[in-house]
C-alpha cells in the first residue's frame, strides 16, 4: 500500500492553507500530486503540490483518478467525513 495514493486524505503543512485537510486526486510524478479540498468545504483549492508539503492521514475515500470537486465532496459526505475535513490542524513547524 502506498502512503500517497488517490483518495488519501492529507493535511497541508505549508502556505496559507496550512493546517487544512485535502484529498489527493491524482499523482503527477514522484514528487508532485494534485489535491483538492474541495474549496467550498475546506478552503483548499485544486492545485499541484509537492508531496513534502502534505502529511497523509489514516483516512481514505474511494474516488477515481482525476475526480471532480463535486464527486469528491459527495464521497466525503457519503462517508460522513464532512466534520473531520472541516477541522483545522495545528501545524508544528520545527527547524532542524
Amino acid at each position: 500500500m502506498a502512503v500517497i495514493e488517490v483518495g488519501r486524505v492529507c493535511v497541508k503543512l505549508t502556505g496559507r492553507e496550512a493546517g487544512s485537510k485535502c484529498v489527493v486526486v491524482d499523482i503527477v510524478d514522484s514528487n508532485f500530486v494534485l489535491i483538492t479540498g474541495p474549496k467550498n468545504l475546506t478552503g483548499v483549492k485544486r492545485r499541484r503540490v509537492n508531496i513534502m508539503h502534505i502529511e497523509p492521514t489514516d483516512k481514505t475515500i474511494e474516488i477515481e483518478k482525476g475526480a471532480s470537486d463535486e464527486k469528491v465532496e459527495a464521497k466525503i459526505k457519503e462517508q460522513n467525513l464532512t466534520d473531520f475535513m472541516k477541522e483545522k490542524v495545528k501545524v508544528n513547524i520545527s527547524v532542524i
